[in-house]
């Protein structure tokens, strides 16, 4: 209770906050002609990685996105939060991903950043190592 007896509102959680990103950027993608294929793809067993959204863009390459969002640019923001370590995990889940291909598509990362009510989509942001 505040001090005047009322509950507060309950924060929003960062699950629901990622999940309404996430929304967020794929609508935004299918607006720009991408079509989804699978969405928060999980490679299995502990330390894998995972895929917010998979899309096939128009020239039929799969596209690989990261979903960021952050309140506040404190710390770098959201695109600051997408270190070399969270990379790797995207291109291990990836690589599972594309085995269930005999020839598979090209393909790249991209990462879409939202931010208080700006949305920023980064093409190609990282490669595989």
């Amino acid at each position: 209770m505040d001090f005047l007896g009322k509950r507060p509102k309950p924060a929003q959680s960062t699950t629901a906050r990622g999940q309404l990103a996430e929304d967020a950027a794929l609508a935004y993608l299918q607006r720009q002609g991408l079509k989804l294929v699978d969405r928060n793809y999980r490679t299995p067993g502990r330390g894998g990685g995972e895929i917010d959204l998979i899309l096939r863009d128009r020239d039929g390459s799969l596209v690989f996105v990261e979903v960021r969002s952050r309140n506040t640019e404190r710390y770098g923001g959201a695109g600051g939060s997408i270190s070399a370590v969270k990379q790797q995990r995207i291109v291990l889940a990836a690589r599972h991903y594309l085995m269930r291909f005999a020839a598979p598509p090209a393909c790249r990362f991209d990462v879409v950043l939202v931010e208080a009510a700006e949305l920023q989509w980064l093409k190609a942001a990282f490669e595989a190592e």
